[in-house]
């Protein structure tokens, strides 16, 4: 895992007028949530955050220093305006550090199945799986080699490499990519 960290401080004023006067000087309006549903009006520098938030996947816990304080979050939600390319609010969540999140995550597939270069076909059957983990054994990424399958086989669940930290509540025997022998 890798440690993004992010500065924030928190801020009083709520509305439209604040969160515009706030994206005039280089902020971003945001909300950090706990596992108990308290929300904390924060801001965020825009330039900081958007390093952030264009290179990390849903499952990528950042460190959020909110007034000093540390905070392992995860980027839940961000407003984006396609218009002028700019993210016009952010929200964060900060689950209990003993709280086990269920979370979809999904499974990047490399290489080239031995099968299909006999002439095979490869079929993507699922790319997704639900897993259940705390907020610091998260995975960021799943890859899974591909290039071991023949034709007639499968990769399935079961064959993915996590850690043993990470629980899959995926069936175990869902095929993600299967080879079809050619015809």
């Amino acid at each position: 895992m890798s440690k993004l960290t992010l500065n924030a401080k928190t801020r009083t004023a709520s509305g439209k007028t604040a969160a515009k006067k706030l994206r005039e000087v280089g902020s971003i309006p945001a909300v950090m949530y706990n596992n108990k549903g308290e929300a904390t009006m924060l801001e965020v520098n825009e330039v900081e955050f958007n390093k952030i938030w264009r290179t990390i996947t849903p499952t990528t816990s950042i460190n959020l220093v909110v007034d000093g304080k540390e905070n392992l979050a995860l980027i839940k939600d961000a407003e984006y305006n396609i218009r002028n390319d700019k993210v016009l609010h952010a929200d964060f969540f900060v689950p209990a550090a003993d709280e086990k999140l269920v979370m979809n995550i999904k499974v990047h597939f490399t290489g080239t199945p031995a099968g299909v270069l006999k002439g095979g076909f490869k079929k993507e059957r699922n790319n997704q799986i639900k897993i259940k983990a705390l907020i610091a054994d998260l995975p960021e990424t799943i890859t899974a080699d591909i290039s071991k399958i023949n034709a007639s086989e499968a990769l399935r669940v079961k064959d993915l490499q996590l850690d043993s930290k990470v629980e899959v509540l995926t069936d175990a025997n869902l095929p993600l990519v299967t080879v079809s022998p050619a015809r």
